[in-house]
């Protein structure tokens, strides 16, 4: 081999090795730049809690608190259909709408108002408005179909709409008629619901309720609104290194193991050694690795809240590979001819 050939081999060796140097560091240089994820806050665990998964049964005490049946005599309302009695009075008896005003109509005596009595009290009030036309009167009331006890529940159920109960429904009553057990959606929510009676607003837990807490099954009125919010009210986040990162529905007793399968589990390129979830209504950062979840430590199955963010981060290895594909085509092609080049 004479001298020039060495020569340019020796430079070539060298062009070479600048050149992957240059990779290498530019590689580096991305893997710091890549991702920026800050550090765990001080005592992040405090803020976190493990998902209950036992049913306590309520106490008879808490029932009776959320139990709010009312009298236990029925009252006549609107939309109510009842039938009047007057013993040897054909003509003044028969059945009877109870109109939006509460009142009925009667032959000669007019117009009556019933709404809001019961059956004993709508018979004497019938009573007295006949007895001046009539002598010897004997009034019974009976109702037909109960029409009054009427429950609009709107939201994401299967049937929203004015429903109609013979008696003042429970909650969970109301929810069956309305389709809302089973919820068979993805829109559907079985969290939390809205109960609506006036100007106040109740919220109850269906999450508890659902899962055995019948002290929360609480009597609802006439004419009470019960809304069911959709899903993307009650968020998770699941970002990065997972299967299929994105927005998932806050189910009842969520854990952080739950919420990360959904999401169909990290991939080969996360970092297990550094998973976050970040809670940002308590501005609260926890950091942990798989090997401390699956040691087990309990406590890091942690119980997923509205708005909770898991975020997986790419491993080194895996980014610095993601950015020698993004390398501009040119300098790989530099590459290959400098190697193609060699003896």
């Amino acid at each position: 081999m004479d001298r020039g050939t060495s020569i340019r081999r020796a430079r070539r060796r060298g062009a070479l090795g600048w050149l992957t140097a240059a990779l290498v560091a530019l590689a580096l240089a991305g893997c710091g730049a890549w991702e920026s994820v800050p550090g765990r806050t001080p005592s992040p665990q405090k803020a976190f809690s493990v998902p209950e998964r036992r049913i306590d049964s309520s106490s008879i005490a808490a029932l009776k608190a959320f139990e709010q049946a009312g009298e236990a005599v029925y009252r006549l309302g609107a939309g109510d259909e009842i039938g009047i009695d007057v013993a040897a009075r054909p003509e003044i008896s028969g059945r009877h709408l109870i109109g939006p005003d509460g009142q009925i109509t009667l032959p000669i005596a007019g117009g009556v108002e019933i709404g809001g009595l019961t059956r004993e009290e709508a018979a004497r009030r019938i009573f007295d408005a006949l007895s001046p036309y009539y002598l010897d009167l004997f009034v019974t009331v009976r109702v037909d179909r109960y029409g009054s006890n009427r429950i609009v529940v709107l939201g994401r159920v299967e049937n929203p709409g004015v429903l109609q109960f013979d008696t003042p429904p429970t909650l969970l009553e109301t929810l069956a008629q309305a389709g809302g057990l089973p919820l068979l959606r993805k829109e559907q929510l079985l969290t939390r619901c809205a109960v609506v009676r006036g100007d106040q607003i109740l919220w109850v837990d269906l999450a508890r309720l659902l899962t055995g807490d019948l002290a929360l099954n609480i009597r609802l009125q006439r004419n009470d609104l019960v809304y069911i919010p959709d899903s993307f009210d009650t968020p998770v986040y699941v970002l990065g290194a997972v299967t299929t990162p994105g927005v998932y529905r806050l189910t009842p007793q969520m854990s952080f193991l739950d919420a990360l399968s959904q999401a169909g589990g990290p991939t080969k390129d996360a970092n297990l050694n550094r998973i976050h979830v970040i809670r940002p209504d308590e501005q609260v950062h926890l950091t942990f690795s798989m090997k401390q979840l699956l040691e087990p430590d309990p406590s890091l199955n942690i119980a997923m809240e509205e708005g909770d963010v898991i975020y997986l981060q790419r491993s080194g290895i895996a980014k610095v590979g993601y950015i020698l594909q993004q390398i501009n085509p040119f300098s790989s092609l530099l590459v290959v001819n400098q190697l193609a080049s060699q003896p």
